[in-house]
């Protein structure tokens, strides 16, 4: 009976449109993140892509890179080579990271002064010398 109840995170249940509600995603980024090659949805036999939790976790990590990390699609398909070849956790270390710093924000503090790039931000009064 316990076994019935553990989930099998690799076990692909849901359709489309229920994975696209839990990430927060229109259907059709996920088939753009497909064509891509950054997630493979299984298919039943009638060609119906069907995600797993893993799926989801991965779609997440996808999302949390290219809205808070501003990486593209092409950057994040090298990360999921490099963490494949290195058989490390990447993405996981990043998204932890990444989450952890929203924690540790204030709502009511104002947004970092640094760019994309994690360097400071130069103001358009500050001296060449100070960018």
């Amino acid at each position: 009976m316990a076994d019935r109840l553990e989930r099998d995170s690799r076990r692909p249940v849901y359709v489309i449109s229920v994975a696209a509600s839990i990430v927060a995603a229109h259907p059709r980024t996920l088939r753009i993140y497909e064509d891509e090659g950054l997630v493979c949805p299984a298919r039943t036999p009638t060609n119906i892509r069907l995600y797993s939790d893993e799926d989801i976790r991965r779609i997440t990590w996808i999302r949390h890179l290219t809205r808070e990390r501003g990486v593209n699609l092409a950057g994040i398909r090298l990360l999921f080579e490099l963490e494949e070849r290195l058989g490390t956790r990447i993405l996981e270390a990043l998204y932890d990271e990444g989450t952890r710093d929203r924690a540790d924000t204030p709502a009511g503090d104002a947004p970092s002064s640094t760019n994309r790039s994690g360097r400071a931000a130069s103001s358009p009064d500050a001296a060449p010398d100070d960018r």
